[in-house]
């Protein structure tokens, strides 16, 4: 085949002999039902096997169907999301559902550049709908794959450049066979997953290490090709964490929006050299709450575009006085464990329950003797 330094066939042939015996045994695997794959790939985007394999089924016993995902609110989804990380793509499975329930009266359109236009969707995830439900020929590009095919030609650029993009595409749809379309995308899928690992590739295991030119080349180890991460700014903020006869207080963000729908304990942005304690007295106040708040030390979360530095205050209150109407909630900590908390609070509220178990150990209330040195 054009463009391929090895014969298409004999590629696919290795790899399918391969998967039938070593593939993984995986929920997602044992249907054809466009829903049920479309849930597990969005799910399974940057977020490991392991932890997919704790939700998938909750969630498709809350949300059964295409219809009954589209009838819920944003709000349930997310928060049957929760554990999965990345709420965006919750937010964007409840857009879609009811743009597919709406246009195409609750059937999956079997062509990926029509499954492209709903939100969440892309090429990849669209190609792996189309080859794992309708076993039609159409590449994928997932991240697992990105690396198979980076390694087998031996690319030797950064993998996510615009030239290097257009050329793994390419490679993708000339090595797609015509037949047996789903356990071929299965097959590569696990390839990336269980050979060709991101560190200490398993190339002496690999069945298709023969066509392999990084192997060949002894490159393995330096393909792909990594990209040195840019610095990016630190942002601060004080994380108030409220306790009130055996609950803690929080608060769900704004749908629209930077973690749009997600749980977060009360919080107040900062400059790096404000006074953060007289900032949360001065929240406390606001809210006609009474209580001495203790550092119980700092939090750290890295996002995309910026670094998360959070003081955590715990406060347990002596009075709640005329408190603001406000849509805050009280919640035990069993509750809390169940809820959608963003990345950053979910490691807030790790340390409150470290603390907890301090108190417990004390039998007294948290106090700044506990925390001098956060």
């Amino acid at each position: 085949m054009a463009d391929l330094p090895f014969n298409q066939a004999d590629f696919v042939r290795a790899l399918l002999s391969w998967y039938q015996q070593q593939g993984r045994d995986l929920p997602w695997r044992k249907t054809r039902d466009p829903y049920r794959i479309w849930v597990s790939e969005i799910m399974l985007q940057q977020t490991t096997v392991a932890t997919v394999l704790g939700r998938y089924d909750l969630f498709l016993q809350q949300f059964p169907t295409l219809a009954g995902l589209a009838a819920s609110s944003v709000e349930q989804v997310i928060d049957a999301w929760a554990g999965l990380g990345y709420y965006s793509r919750a937010r964007n499975l409840h857009a879609a559902a009811g743009r597919i329930q709406t246009d195409y009266g609750g059937l999956f359109p079997a062509d990926p550049d029509a499954l492209q236009q709903f939100p969440g969707i892309g090429r990849s995830t669209a190609g792996a709908i189309v080859a794992l439900a309708y076993d039609r020929p159409a590449p994928i590009l997932d991240a697992n794959v990105r690396r198979v095919l980076c390694r087998l030609f031996a690319l030797q650029q950064p993998p996510r450049s615009a030239a290097a993009e257009k050329q793994l595409w390419t490679w993708a749809e000339l090595l797609t066979p015509e037949q047996e379309v789903h356990d071929y995308t299965q097959g590569m899928m696990d390839l990336g997953a269980m050979i060709c690992l991101p560190t200490n590739p398993q190339c002496e295991s690999c069945p298709v290490n023969t066509f392999c030119r990084a192997y060949k080349q002894g490159l393995q180890q330096e393909i792909p090709f990594k990209i040195k991460k840019k610095s990016v700014p630190t942002r601060y903020q004080a994380v108030v964490v409220m306790q009130w006869q055996g609950r803690l207080q929080v608060r769900r963000r704004p749908v629209a929006g930077f973690l749009g729908g997600l749980w977060e304990f009360p919080t107040i942005d900062l400059e790096q050299a404000a006074d953060a304690e007289a900032a949360v007295r001065g929240l406390m106040l606001q809210m006609g709450l009474t209580g001495d708040p203790v550092l119980v030390g700092t939090s750290y979360h890295m996002y995309s575009h910026f670094k998360l530095e959070s003081l955590m205050y715990l406060v347990d209150l002596t009075d709640k006085l005329r408190v603001a109407e406000t849509q805050n909630q009280w919640k035990t900590r069993e509750e809390l464990e169940l809820l959608a908390l963003h990345g950053a609070h979910k490691k807030v509220f790790e340390k409150v329950k470290a603390v907890a178990c301090i108190q417990h150990q004390i039998g007294d209330p948290v106090s700044r003797d506990t925390f001098r040195h956060p």
